[in-house]
């Protein structure tokens, strides 16, 4: 389900400045970048807790089918390295960030 969110979210603007494009109506393509540090939560202490983050193979395997399912529907996608430190570059073109959480079926 995560899959056709993002390949189908209207989040590009329009002629009138609105939300209203798709990633197929404007060319566009996603960067699909592993990161674990994402779980992390500092609800309590001072040391981030990662109790809630998928283990290494399952993580990879949830990666890779969503990777899959995207150019399964054409959609252009790059990645990184899984489970990889890298240095990621992006221009952000708008104020505006997305939280996908608890996609369910």
């Amino acid at each position: 389900r995560a899959v056709k969110r993002v390949a189908t979210l209207r989040v590009f603007d329009d002629g009138e400045g609105r939300m209203n494009r798709g990633l197929d109506e404007v060319g566009g393509a996603v960067l699909a970048v592993s990161q674990f540090t994402l779980a992390g939560s500092i609800r309590r202490g001072r040391r981030p807790s990662f109790d809630r983050a998928m283990r290494g193979e399952a993580a990879r395997d949830l990666f890779e089918r969503f990777v899959a399912g995207l150019r399964a529907l054409a959609v252009p996608v790059r990645t990184g390295v899984f489970g990889a430190e890298m240095e990621v570059e992006l221009v952000n073109d708008g104020p505006v960030t997305f939280v996908m959480e608890g996609v369910r079926r």
